[in-house]
């Protein structure tokens, strides 16, 4: 029996030995990706053109934000620029605001989308319908709970023109609005430092491409020739499928800091952040179920196993050294997974220290809400986002590469 139980030991702290090793490498890109970087408004400006931009927010269901990003855009520094609002079917005042706003402000032109067409995604289908009433030579689209600095206009524009880009994102600033989100967003953070970190997209060696929902500005015929909007229709995470599409199709794209100009919104409370983590799993169920169990499998034990583990053997009156052995290792990775909060918090999500406290209970939540994504992904209401359901059964999702 001492010998089946040393076996289980050395195998699980082998397991969790590879783990310190996974967190040292993420601990490393993250300082890497907050190093360098590169920032929106840092950089040498040789545009010497004002081409017109149009702004497209796609809303529904916005009645407590809109109006704060409308007046963010209204103030822009930049003169030669449109702002297309659409009200997707929202069933609460969205629509009336946006209105209101539109009668007092030229620039803003309000769009109510016509019904979703099957098969498509709702917010996909408001970004097409005012992709159809724009006449800008750019497009920047934005989420209608994101407010924007005066100048990130003009800066966003003289960087895609100085540098020769075909598109840019912009990494925001996210807000969170409750306890839940404010200790679950650092754990999900610090893997966009490695897969989708802004050194991999601006490598142009590298296949990664990503856009941040909240700002990527692109030129209307790179959009055009990507398949705008219409092809990533059924994508649940269109932003980042779109921005893929961009990177592999061979355009040049770049990602930049901008946490100090744009407040972006992840989750508004607990129930959207639980559709948030679903909405994660859902696309790489659909592309292998077996490797999206491995994928689930893996976070489990690299934001979650180390502490139990360290709990477990620490007060196990058994003193072998097998246990010994176990008990450090998993100390050693609840340390390095604490190090990881406590950079994003910080430096990333720039939060209070406490939420990295939490950072336990804030990995048991990613894993439950990534648990739950994977139970329901074949259900008729796989996905709940802005009171719609979708099912997932034959929608082919390519937003995350597995």
């Amino acid at each position: 029996m001492e010998l089946i139980i040393d076996v289980f030991n050395y195998s699980l702290t082998a397991i969790i030995i590879g783990v310190c090793g996974a967190w040292i490498f993420l601990i490393k890109s993250m300082i890497d990706s907050f190093r360098f970087t590169p920032y929106l408004d840092k950089f040498e400006n040789t545009c010497e053109s004002s081409p017109k931009v149009s702004i497209i927010i796609p809303a529904r269901n916005e009645e407590e934000f809109i109006g704060k990003c409308l007046d963010s855009l209204i103030k822009q520094d930049y003169k030669n620029y449109e702002i297309i609002v659409i009200d997707d079917s929202s069933n609460d005042a969205t629509g009336k605001i946006i209105s209101e706003y539109a009668k007092k402000y030229s620039k803003i032109i309000p769009v109510s989308a016509r019904p979703k067409p099957d098969g498509w995604m709702g917010k996909n289908w408001a970004c097409m319908e005012g992709y159809r009433k724009s006449t800008g030579d750019l497009l920047l689209f934005t989420d209608a709970d994101t407010k924007h600095s005066k100048n990130v206009l003009s800066l966003a524009v003289s960087h895609l023109i100085s540098f020769n880009l075909d598109a840019l994102t912009a990494i925001p600033k996210m807000l969170t609005f409750d306890f839940w989100t404010s200790i679950t967003l650092p754990m999900i953070s610090t893997f966009l430092h490695t897969r989708f970190s802004a050194l991999n997209v601006n490598n142009p060696a590298k296949k990664t491409g990503y856009f941040f929902g909240s700002f990527f500005i692109l030129k209307k015929s790179t959009y055009e020739e990507v398949g705008m909007h219409e092809g990533v229709k059924q994508e649940i995470i269109e932003d980042g499928a779109l921005g893929k599409k961009v990177k592999e199709l061979g355009y040049k794209m770049k990602m930049v800091r901008g946490e100090h100009l744009i407040d972006a919104v992840w989750a508004r409370d607990r129930i959207t952040l639980w559709n948030a983590l679903k909405r994660l799993m859902v696309p790489l169920y659909f592309q292998s179920g077996k490797i999206a169990i491995g994928i689930f499998f893996a976070v489990l034990f690299l934001l979650f196993i180390p502490f139990p583990v360290f709990v477990v053997s620490a007060i196990l009156p058994v003193e072998t050294i097998s246990v010994k052995i176990l008990c450090i290792s998993a100390a050693i990775a609840s340390i390095l997974i604490y190090i990881g909060a406590i950079i994003e918090v910080k430096i990333g999500l720039k939060l209070r220290f406490v939420y990295a406290l939490f950072a336990p209970l804030g990995s048991l939540v990613v894993v439950l809400g990534f648990l739950s994504g994977l139970i329901q992904a074949k259900s008729a209401s796989a996905v709940t986002w802005k009171e719609r359901r979708y099912s997932m059964k034959d929608h082919t999702q390519n937003s995350i590469s597995v």
